[in-house]
Order: structure tokens, then C-alpha cells, then sequence
């Protein structure tokens, strides 16, 4: 069986869908726990909207790549865009603990992903972002 699938996808968020049914085919045919596959889901749910509604200065299609290996006892994902330079690993965490009303806005999802993920790593190149995410498979 093969243990990777490559996700190509316009910068549309209409794509969300189309995405989560790869993700679930994905999770289900190499027989992974849901929860592994909803966090997964979410997590990459997070960064498509941010690169889709932050990532590019024009109004052309773009592709946004998503790979996923299974090696081991690991999901390695790697995702990767053309748009601006970005590295999402920079956006501080938020403060939970102020009230609602003097949180600053933005940062919240990051902080989701980095909670469901094992690792991240943010790299650029040869011009575009790549974000390589780990998730074990128990």
C-alpha cells in the first residue's frame, strides 16, 4: 500500500471541501484514529484559509501542494505555497489568560495547530513557503 498522497488545490476556499474528503480518504484507507484525522483535518483547515486569505497579493490562481507521508509512527506533512514569504512559527502566542476584550486578534489557530501537531517547521524555498508538520500515529 502506498503510505503518501500529494493534495493539489487552487487558493480558493471553496477547495476546504475537497480537501477534507482527501484527507478522510487518506485516514480511513491507512486505517489512522479519527481523532488523528480530525486533527489533522482542522490543522490543515487553519493553515489553507490563512494561505488562502493572506498569502497573495493578486487575484490569479495560485496552487497550494499538500503531501502526506506516513513513515512509522508518523504523519509528515508538508505544505507549500507561492505566496508572500510567511512564517506562521513567528506569530506569538496568544495570551488566554487576558479577558476576551484585550486579546489581540489573530494567532489563535497557529496556536491550535501547534497544540495538535508534534512538530512544525517553516522553511522558504526556492520562493515558496514550506511548512513541514508532524503528527504521531498511536
Amino acid at each position: 500500500m502506498v503510505n503518501e498522497a500529494w493534495i493539489e488545490l487552487k487558493n480558493n476556499l471553496s477547495e476546504l471541501e475537497r480537501l477534507s474528503l482527501a484527507l478522510e480518504e487518506f485516514g480511513y484507507s491507512h486505517h489512522l484514529p479519527l481523532k488523528t484525522i480530525m486533527d489533522v483535518n482542522l490543522a490543515l483547515d487553519e493553515i489553507f484559509t490563512n494561505i488562502v486569505s493572506y498569502g497573495f497579493e493578486d487575484h490569479d490562481e495560485h496552487l497550494i501542494s499538500i503531501y502526506l507521508l506516513i513513515k512509522g509512527k508518523e504523519l509528515n506533512i508538508r505544505v507549500e505555497d507561492d505566496g508572500t514569504p510567511f512564517n506562521p512559527l513567528e506569530v506569538p502566542e496568544p495570551d488566554l489568560n487576558a479577558p476576551l476584550e484585550e486579546r489581540k486578534t489573530g494567532g489563535l489557530g497557529i496556536h491550535f495547530v501547534r497544540k495538535m501537531m508534534e512538530e512544525l517547521k517553516y522553511e522558504r524555498q526556492q520562493g515558496k513557503n514550506v511548512l513541514l508538520l508532524k503528527k504521531k500515529l498511536n
